[in-house]
C-alpha cells in the first residue's frame, strides 16, 4: 500500500533510507551508494522537515505495517522533482520501486504538473539506465555535487548531478 508518510514514520524512513544507500547494508542491493558515499544519506531531523512542509510529500510503500520503500515528491513551480526513491535493499527487483515512481506520477498529474525531474549522481550508470527505461530522460543540465558531512565522498572521480526529466 501506499500512502503518505506521517509524522510517526520519521525514525522507520530514516533508517529504511540509510540502509537502502550507505553501509554494508546498503550493498544488499543494486541502487547502493556505499562504493562512492560514506556517510548517513539522511537524518531524522530532515526527515520531520519534509513531512512537515506542505510543498513536499513524503510518500510510503508498507506491507503488514512495515515500511518497505518510499519516495519524496517536491512541488516546484510547474514541475514536481522527485528524490530519495528508496526500497529496502532485500526487496530491490521485486517491483516495489516501478509501484513508487507510478504513484509520483501520478502524484504529479493530480498536481497538474506535466514534468518530473530528479537528479542522479552521474556516474551511477546502471541507476541512470534504470531511469531511462521507464522514460526519464537527460537534460544535458549538471549540477555540483554537495560536499558536506553527511556527503563524503571516497572515489577520486568529481562527482556531479545528471538531471533527469520525464514529460507526462
Amino acid at each position: 500500500m501506499i500512502t503518505s508518510a506521517k509524522i510517526e514514520d520519521a525514525t522507520a524512513l530514516t533508517l529504511l533510507i540509510n540502509s537502502a544507500y550507505r553501509g554494508e547494508t546498503s550493498k544488499k542491493g543494486w541502487t547502493t551508494e556505499a562504493t562512492i558515499l560514506e556517510g548517513s544519506r539522511t537524518n531524522e531531523t530532515e526527515i520531520l522537515e519534509i513531512i512537515k512542509d506542505s510543498k513536499q510529500t513524503l510518500l510510503k510503500f508498507t506491507d503488514d505495517k512495515t515500511i518497505l520503500g518510499c519516495v519524496l515528491l517536491i512541488e516546484k513551480a510547474s514541475k514536481l522533482y522527485l528524490g530519495m526513491l528508496t526500497v529496502s535493499p532485500e526487496l530491490q527487483n521485486s517491483g516495489i520501486g516501478k509501484k513508487l515512481l507510478a504513484a509520483a506520477e501520478d502524484h504529479a498529474i493530480q498536481l497538474g504538473l506535466k514534468r518530473i525531474v530528479m537528479t542522479v549522481i552521474s556516474i551511477r550508470k546502471e541507476l541512470i539506465e534504470w531511469y531511462k527505461r521507464r522514460g526519464y530522460q537527460d537534460t544535458g543540465e549538471r549540477e555540483a555535487f554537495p560536499v558536506s558531512d553527511i556527503h563524503i565522498p571516497i572515489v577520486d572521480e568529481q562527482l556531479e548531478f545528471m538531471v533527469l526529466e520525464k514529460r507526462l
